[in-house]
């Protein structure tokens, strides 16, 4: 399985690509095809059929999968992008950490 930089759960930038600049939390990642959905970033218009649930049907604006290359993680005691490192920490427990700050990244 490949190993990814980021998380569900961790705060990203996005680097690259028409939402350059924004910043959101990744909701889910996608390993089959490196991607992420990341809150506020890649909207889609998406036509829905009228269901029970949505009788109307109609538009609805949904994030899309954005390419994992395009996303860092934002380092949490910075709140600048950084790149993700790996090391073992005392329990011999491989953690990520911020290379920016050298803060481990819960």
């Amino acid at each position: 399985m490949a190993k990814f930089h980021i998380k569900t759960g961790d705060t990203v930038k996005v680097i690259a690509g028409a939402d350059k600049g924004k910043e959101g939390k990744v909701i889910r990642v996608v390993t089959k095809s490196n991607r992420a959905v990341v809150e506020g970033v890649g909207i889609v218009t998406k036509h829905v059929k009228p269901s029970a649930t949505k009788p109307q049907g109609g538009l609805e604006k949904v994030e899309a999968a954005v390419h994992i290359s395009n996303l860092m993680l934002v380092d949490p005691k910075t709140g600048e992008p950084t790149r993700v490192g790996r090391k073992l920490d005392e329990n011999n427990k491989l953690v990520r950490y911020a290379k920016k700050s050298g803060e481990v990244i819960k």
